[in-house]
């Protein structure tokens, strides 16, 4: 069985919707399960539901109402008629939503998040899945939450691997076509839960380690992996093949193209990753494997936007020792900060972080009774896989560099 994975670009309107089905046609759907993220900026646009949810009540329905009509748009491009039983499933969804924020109790932030953002998943696979059913395609629509089980930490979800594999064992048919949602699971007691931003890929891969599958192919608005964001970064290349350890480097740095979680249990089962274009279903792509050589080899750049700089230092002078460090990290933890980058010396601890949560105020209070402490806020942070002399001066070029970290094949650069 072959697992495909389409994110909300690929999507995000009416065309977008008869292209994926126009790429089934193309590199066929046989044996296939199909993870597919929500249409468009549609989960950014439900967080706002969220927020107002919290915040401002009074704009909460307005909110809710400009999801409905995006995806009513959707539906009236691609069924012609208002008439179609997939326009009376939408609106049960939709009616679920708003359900649940008028009854909801729970002062929860991250609870609330789960339980509204993805019905983004679950309007879209309703709406592929009609489309696919009219274009002559047949499938069989699932509910990931019945499948993949995870345990109650809301928005960055754990997966119970042994529930999950055999909860897929028992529903999956190898010789059917499935069409299911990325990003979400469920929690013991039902409710939804969601496994980190961009985890429609992982559920890719999750589904892929349960059911031995022959390979998960990730489709994309770019030719395959690029050496660069050629949003930020000019003359990008296209990387022909890369090792799964190459990959999980370029991930855990923050690449964008694959999830950091995504590869881990791809790895375990050697189970190849395949990262191609939806607007050109039959490029080379590229190919993730065990052992493949990068190829080309060429410098790999990764930038990084929004990150926090803290600069620590003790208040008396006296050594950033294991006690401190140990202090240190279970308060990153507790503030639920990704570390990307750590420098420290004998009185000074700098450590470059990913305010994911929006809790850097807490951590900084907490912070500063312990420690003096210099924050810059909105750095970018540059990380050079394989670099040159070239990628690097190319990088500080005109650049105010607050922090640089080098390894054998790694340079990392904090920008202001």
């Amino acid at each position: 069985m072959r697992i495909f994975k389409f994110g909300g670009a690929s999507v995000k309107d009416a065309a977008g919707v008869q292209n994926l089905v126009k790429v089934l046609k193309e590199v066929g759907h046989e044996n296939t399960l199909l993870v597919v993220s929500a249409m468009g900026k549609t989960t950014n646009a439900m967080e706002k539901v969220v927020n107002f949810y919290f915040d401002d009540k009074n704009a909460l329905s307005s909110a809710v109402h400009e999801v409905i009509a995006y995806h009513n748009e959707i539906l009236l491009e691609l069924f012609k008629t208002d008439n179609h039983p997939v326009f009376e499933k939408v609106k049960v969804l939709f009616d679920e939503v708003q359900g649940f924020l008028v009854w909801n109790k729970s002062p929860n932030y991250n609870f609330v998040y789960d339980q509204v953002v993805g019905y983004g998943e679950l309007v879209s696979t309703t709406i592929l899945s009609a489309y696919l059913n009219e274009e002559g395609i047949q499938n069989s629509w699932l509910d990931v939450r019945d499948f993949i089980k995870t345990n109650n930490n809301y928005r960055d979800a754990l997966v119970n691997w042994e529930k999950t594999q055999a909860k897929i064992a028992e529903g999956v048919d190898k010789n059917k076509f499935y069409i299911t949602q990325g990003f979400l699971g469920s929690d013991d007691n039902n409710f939804t839960t969601t496994l980190g931003r961009e985890g429609s890929d992982y559920t890719a891969a999750i589904f892929a380690y349960c059911l031995n599958a022959k390979s998960v192919t990730i489709w994309k608005d770019v030719p395959g992996v690029l050496n660069a964001d050629p949003r930020y970064f000019d003359n990008a290349q296209l990387l022909n093949q890369i090792s799964y350890r190459e990959a999980i480097e370029l991930a855990f740095y923050g690449a964008s193209v694959i999830h950091p979680k995504t590869l881990q249990p791809l790895q375990r089962k050697e189970i190849p990753l395949l990262v191609k274009s939806f607007i050109d279903p039959k490029g080379a792509g590229t190919t993730v494997g065990k052992g493949t050589a990068l190829e080309p080899q060429v410098p790999c750049y990764i930038m990084k936007k929004g990150q926090v700089l803290m600069r620590l230092s003790s208040l008396d002078f006296s050594f950033i020792v294991e006690d401190n460090i140990s202090a240190l990290f279970k308060m990153l933890h507790d503030h639920k900060m990704k570390v990307d980058l750590i420098q420290n010396s004998a009185i000074s601890f700098s450590v470059c972080v990913d305010n994911r949560f929006g809790r850097l105020q807490e951590l900084l209070d907490l912070l500063k009774s312990r420690f003096k402490v210099v924050c810059y806020e909105g750095v970018s942070l540059y990380t050079v896989r394989h670099f040159d002399n070239d990628a690097i001066k190319t990088l500080q070029n005109g650049k105010e560099i607050l922090l640089e970290q080098r390894s054998n094949e790694t340079v990392q650069l904090v920008v202001k």
